[in-house]
């Protein structure tokens, strides 16, 4: 099929899904609708609030679906009715089932955060910076019924500096994501689009992060728990504790010194100095620090309010 203007469907929730979107919405092609998750209740008064992606839809006139169950017959109907050349995922959040991928003529087609076919699955953004990975980019892939395993259209690489957050990184990666996605979209529009199969050998998968993961072991060297802490933000955070306190560590540094003290152990809490012993010999210096409950503040304004002394130790 070859086609100036395609008629896409849209399915994406959260703010990584964002740029893809508005970069649709200003390109030839038509958005003819939104597919978004339900809005959830947030903030204290816990009063609904549409989903990032909706917000924009609605502000350039695009009808937005919301299906509670994406496997119902109603709701594929109304897909149907739209007689949509393309489907678009980024960030969805759900599985698509086969009735649905099977409804475009042209298919659908995935921005999956990763280097397919590393880092299939929920978490691929934080499962690189957890990894301490130099790299990590996008893949335009093809949807099909085994999970991030379809062909791919092209791919970008975007480095992962070494006190990034898996935040910062996911944001780099919608804006670069967004770019790539439209080249393919124009190539599958012109008839042009060259789909390269993964080599599922390589394949590894990134399974959802969990609550549990955020808990640091001190006894793990200095260069892994800074991952954490870098890795698991913006949820659920790398904490510890503290005379029976959950402190969480906002921002870390590995340094070069060695220490031959227990792992957990302070070594300096002094100014802007909280360094702490990590495994094999390794040194972490605490950078900003948020007791729980409380804001995120600098370990020389923490310190200010706590007194912690040389020789007591986190996470016990």
């Amino acid at each position: 099929m070859v086609a100036d203007r395609l008629r896409i469907v849209y399915f994406g929730t959260p703010a990584f899904a964002v740029p893809s979107l508005e970069a649709l919405l200003h390109s030839r092609h038509d958005v003819i609708a939104l597919v978004s998750q339900p809005d959830r209740p947030r903030g204290r008064g816990q009063q609904l609030q549409p989903t990032p992606t909706k917000q924009v839809a609605l502000n350039h006139s695009v009808a937005v679906l919301q299906p509670a169950r994406i496997k119902d017959e109603a709701f594929l109907q109304q897909i149907r009715d739209l007689s949509p050349d393309l489907g678009v995922v980024a960030a969805f959040g759900r599985i698509l089932p086969d009735a649905l991928l099977a409804i475009p003529p042209l298919g659908m087609i995935n921005v999956h955060a990763s280097l397919l076919p590393k880092y299939r699955g929920a978490a691929p953004v934080h499962r690189a910076v957890l990894a301490g990975d130099a790299e990590t980019g996008v893949t335009i892939m093809r949807i099909v019924t085994e999970l991030d395993a379809g062909p791919m259209f092209a791919t970008t690489v975007v480095p992962i500096p070494e006190d990034a957050t898996s935040g910062e990184i996911e944001a780099a990666l919608a804006v670069a994501g967004a770019a790539l996605l439209l080249d393919v979209v124009n190539a599958i529009a012109d008839g042009r689009a060259i789909e390269t199969p993964q080599d599922h050998a390589s394949a590894t998968h990134a399974a959802k992060i969990t609550k549990e993961e955020g808990a640091i072991d001190w006894t793990a060297p200095a260069s892994v728990i800074h991952n954490k802490v870098r890795g698991l933000q913006p949820w659920p955070l790398a904490s510890t504790t503290l005379r029976g306190a959950r402190y969480v560590i906002r921002r870390s540094q590995v340094l070069e010194q060695q220490t031959s003290e227990v792992p957990g152990t302070i070594v300096t809490a002094h100014h802007d100095d909280l360094i702490v012993a990590a495994g094999g010999g390794t040194s972490l210096r605490v950078l900003e620090i948020q007791p729980e409950g409380r804001r995120a503040m600098s370990v020389r304004e923490f310190l200010a309010g706590h007194r912690l002394r040389p020789g007591e130790r986190f996470g016990s």
